[in-house]
Parts: C-alpha cells; structure tokens; sequence
C-alpha cells in the first residue's frame, strides 16, 4: 500500500489510468529488462511481454532479471517470473514467440493502450511500427548502443512514424575483397567464420550472406574459384578425424589457395602479394607451443600460437562432428556444427583461422577477444545507458496518456554532448512516408470467393475513381499494374493474401495522384449475394502534395537525422543492439564516426571511409 501511496501522490488522476492499462513490451532484452521493472514498479495493471529469444551467458551482465540457472530458458518466460516478485498485484502474460506471427494480429494490437518497443532489429521494429498504426496505438520506441540512447514517442497522424525517415543498406563488400584481396582483420574475420568453418562443419553452401555476388566479371570469376574450393574443402571433409586433417586443411588454405592468387600478376601491381605458408615450416617452429594458449585471449597470438590453437581446436570439433554423426539416425539429416561466440572450439578455431589469414595478407592480427566481438555482433552494452533509456520510456509514456503531446519530446542520451539528456520536439508526419503517409483502411474478403479483379474493378475503380495507372503489391511483390494481369482470375488465397497482411495500392497518375492507399485485410464470409471483397466505410482518398520534400538523411541505416531548416536542431536515432545473437535477430547500423563498429538488421557492421564502405557479418 505505501508504494500505492507514492504513486498515486506522483502521477495524481493519471494514478487510476495506469491501474486499468493493458500495455505491451515487445522485446525483453537489455533494456526490455530494465523497462520492465519500470512498469511493474508503477503499477500498470496488465503488461505482456513478447520475446522469441533465449537466455545467452553474454547477457548475464546487464539483464539483471536474468541468472545463470536460466541460460537457455525462454526471456519473456523468465522476465515474467522474476518481475512478478517485485509486484505481485499486477497481471503478467509472457509470449515466447515472433511478435510477426500470426496470433499477433491487429485486433490483438488494438486491445492495447500502449505499446513500448525494446526491440534489437530493423525488420521486427517496422513490422511493430506498421501495426501500431494500423490498429492507432501509441508506440513508445526506444533503442541504445553503448553509452548512447533514444525515446521516440510515435502517436499516428501526429507524429513522425519510425519509417518517416529512410534506413539506408549499408553497402558490402564484393566477394572478390573477401575471397581475394581482404585488407581489414574483418575481411579474415567473415572468411573464417563463413566460408571455412562452414564447408568444414556445417551446411556445404556455396555462398554466403555477407558477400555481394552481383554479376560482374570479376565477381563472376572469384564466384567460380568459390565452387572450385568448396568442392575441395568438401572432399577433405570426408577425411574428418584423420591425423593428417590439419595439413590438409592448412595447405589447401594457406598454401595451395595463396599460391593461386599469387600467380594472377596482375592482381598484386598496386597491393602487396601475401605469402603462403608451409605446415611442416610452422609447425616446426611451433613445436613447444602448447594449446593452452587459447586461454590467453587478451593478446594477439603469434604464428605459432596460432597455429597450434588452429590444430588443437580443429581436432576438438572433428572429433565433435563425428560424435554427433555416431549417434544420429540413418534416416535424418546429416548432423552439423553451427558457430557460437560463447563455444570454445568454435571460437578458437575462427579465430586462430581468421590470424593465421592476417598473417598471410600483412594484416594486424587480432586478440581471441576481439575476434569474439568482431565475430560474435556484440557491441560493449552499458547496463547504465539501458536503465536511463528505460526510465526515459516510461516518463514519455506519462505524458502521451495524459494527451500532453507538446511536452513529449524525442529524447537522447549522449555521452559526449555538453548535455548527457538532449530532447527534440515530435515532428510531423512525413507526407511522403510510404508507412505512415498513407490512408489506411480495412479491406473485407470473403476467403472462398474473392478474386484479385473484385478488388480492382470493383473497388477501386468503380467506388474509389481510380484510374488505369495504379498498381497493389504486398510484402511479396506486386500483384497487379497495368502491365501484369496475369493475377486478376486468381483468389487472394492463391495469392499469399490473408488475415491481417497488407496490401498498398499506389496511384501511377501522373497529374494528380492519390496518397498511398494500404489495406489490413479482414477475411470474413459474406452471403452469396453480396460481393466478395467489401470497404467497412466509404473512403476519402486525399491527393499527394505536389511539392513536399523528401526527408534527407545522413546514411544511418538504424537510425535516421534528417537535414532541417538553418537554425532548427535535428539529432540522431539511436538503435539496441542488445541480445539476440540469433539469425532471427539482427542489427541497425547506427551512426558512427569512421573506422568504427556499427550494427545493421542483418549484422555488424564495419564502416571505414577510408576502404568506401561497409562489410556486412550475418550471424
């Protein structure tokens, strides 16, 4: 009752509000943790929290909810568990699940009354951010990266939306740089990670995320010589627990492939050629080297030690794989190792391969640590900046159910301003937005009946007055414009279209174009007699401005600064590259000075101007 008691003086008629609120966290990571005990602590009456991630030993030393007993356990399972002991009156209800799947529906959104997002990727914030507007419920969006943070409050038709600004992709590397020519410890780092230790021990691809295979000469070549090593490395592969495993793999590597390049002359006249290195050479000189030296991961190795954790780890995940193929069933898929920064062997020998690759092209080698970091998409996470970014939240969640919209603000957290908290005011929508610069409607199906040529004759140019230039496209692709009708006969079933997905209809007229027209889509059963695809209400579509500009942006890719008027400041977005380390979870790019570690939706991100652009780690 006393904690009542402070509350209620704090937050006064508000006090009764949050009581009755039914809220939403989405994400129950670094600062879904700290967010979490807010909203317990002041008293929310029913909070769910949705979370397909898994408890990792990394995110022991600032998810204070979690503890070691609950390494790999459910978060939102476990952060339900541990935040109900500080409140025991208020509701709890945890989902371990994608906040995309289908359970997740607008009518689910809707009976929210605020949702907070605590998210750690690109892709699950806008899927976050196109829900909350269609269903019109305010979004509390929040992110961190090291001692740097942000609140953006995004209320629909009032404010920016988090797509209002564009999240550029980074640019990669051609394969050519990693296969051939690498020039940063990264370029190692990528080649150990997926392309050895996956034709060695996992699925034998024959191409990799994080290389650009677009379809130049060069590129074309360099993608040819890939088959060509990975049918190899395949057929070494077969020789998995033999004693002469690690010269194969060596030689084949750091010998034979290093020889091949050298010989291509023209390649080496403005870079310097790397040497190959011979296994009996070093391992001669690496001869009273023990494996013990992996434990020292605060250095960076020598050739030596590098070769001999190289072997030592090689043995240790041979001799894994063939476990694990003993033991499976004639009948299942072959069994195969999957890198983890957290597995010792793994590591070790990524990073030990990643060195030894350095030492052949002249580059720096790195510590087993860094390679983790570098390897692993961690980012040093301050649990500090995730409590203040928390705590943000919630003062900004005050002032939305209040309806005080002037004084909610876009906040920053800034280690290097003269200012660690700096605020911005709410911007308007931006009304050339693909997301939220659009009117939005529901569309009625009848599932058995509805054809695409209902939609299109029947709504929207019969009842809505379109012309013949528009077209309708859905997270797939387009589905009809005036030159692809092959779609028109077709039910919206056979199309991928179904229970609250999307459709946009954009106008192609060139004088006076509609706004972008989206659809959630409500399928029902409708009598025989009535058309087959329906509007709830009439629509009002209004015209696109004819002179709006576009927002302009720095190059974030996570975050966004849009260039303002002289004389208005306009600051960065920040994003949390927090937790799940998994490949359903991947990274924002923020922005960073030069030569320096950034995250994108799918992966670190390496951005150094002075190699023009950035290189992308899928994990």
């Amino acid at each position: 009752m006393g904690r009542d008691r402070f509350a209620k003086q704090s937050l006064g008629y508000l006090y009764p509000r949050i009581k009755q609120s039914r809220i939403l966290m989405v994400g129950a990571g670094g600062i879904g943790c700290e967010l979490l005990k807010n909203l317990v602590l002041t008293g929310f009456g029913e909070i769910h929290i949705v979370d397909l991630d898994t408890i990792d030993l990394s995110n022991l030393n600032r998810q204070f909810l979690f503890r070691q007993e609950h390494i790999k356990k459910s978060k939102a399972l476990v952060a339900k568990e541990s935040a109900a002991k500080f409140n025991p009156h208020i509701k709890l209800e945890a989902h371990h699940a994608n906040i995309k799947d289908p359970q997740f529906n607008i009518e689910w959104f809707q009976s929210f009354a605020l949702i907070f997002n605590a998210l750690d990727n690109l892709d699950a914030r806008r899927h976050v951010n196109k829900m909350c507007l269609a269903a019109d419920v305010a979004l509390i969006e929040s992110g961190t990266t090291g001692f740097n943070g942000q609140v953006q409050p995004i209320i629909k038709g009032k404010t920016e939306c988090y797509d209002c600004s564009t999240k550029e992709v980074p640019k990669s590397f051609p394969v050519c740089t990693i296969r051939s020519t690498p020039s940063q410890p990264i370029h190692c780092i990528v080649w150990a990670k997926s392309y050895l230790f996956t034709e060695l021990f996992g699925t034998s691809e024959e191409e990799t995320p994080e290389f650009d295979h677009s379809e130049d000469s060069e590129n074309a070549k360099e993608i040819e010589n890939l088959r060509q090593e990975s049918q190899a490395l395949n057929s070494i592969r077969q020789s998995m627990g033999s004693d002469d495993l690690a010269r194969k793999v060596f030689d084949k590597v750091f010998k034979d492939d290093i020889n091949r390049l050298r010989s291509m002359e023209d390649m080496w006249k403005t870079r310097k050629q790397p040497n190959a290195l011979d296994f009996d050479g070093v391992s001669k000189g690496a001869s009273g080297t023990k494996p013990s030296v992996a434990q020292h991961d605060q250095k960076a190795w020598t050739v030596a030690e590098n070769f001999t954790v190289f072997c030592d780890s090689l043995r240790r995940l041979s001799t894994r794989l063939q476990t694990s193929q003993a033991r499976s069933e004639a009948d299942t898929a072959a069994p195969v190792l999957m890198f983890d920064k957290d597995d010792e062997d793994t590591l070790d020998f990524v990073a030990a391969s990643a060195n030894l690759r350095s030492i052949v092209f002249g580059i720096e080698s790195k510590s087993k640590f860094d390679i983790k970091q570098m390897a692993g998409n961690i980012i040093p996470a301050i649990a500090t900046t995730n409590a203040i970014t928390a705590s943000l939240c919630v003062m900004q969640a005050f002032k939305v159910m209040r309806g005080d919209l002037d004084k909610a603000k876009m906040v920053f957290l800034e280690r290097s301003a003269a200012r660690v908290i700096n605020s911005d005011t709410l911007k308007p929508p931006n009304p050339n937005c693909n997301v939220c610069g659009v009117m939005s409607s529901t569309l009625i199906l009848d599932p058995d009946r509805a054809t695409l040529k209902d939609l299109v004759e029947d709504i929207l140019k019969t009842q809505l007055g379109y012309g013949d230039e528009f077209s309708i496209n859905n997270e797939v692709g387009t589905l009809y414009d005036p030159d692809l009708d092959d779609n028109l006969s077709k039910k919206f079933s056979d199309l991928g279209v179904k229970a609250d997905s999307f459709l946009t209809v954009i106008d192609d007229d060139e004088d006076d174009p509609r706004v972008n027209l989206s659809f959630a889509i409500l399928e029902k059963t409708l009598p025989a007699d009535t058309k087959a695809v329906q509007l709830p209400k009439k629509l009002d579509i209004a015209r696109k401005p004819k002179h709006a500009p576009a927002p302009l942006t720095n190059g974030d890719t996570n975050g966004h600064v849009t260039t303002s008027p002289v004389g208005t400041k306009r600051k960065r977005s920040l994003e949390e590259p927090e937790s799940g380390l998994q490949q359903g979870h991947k990274r924002g790019k923020i922005h960073m000075p030069s030569k320096a570690i950034g995250f994108q939706d799918d992966g670190l991100v390496i951005a150094d101007d002075s190699n023009d652009g950035a290189i992308v780690i899928d994990d």
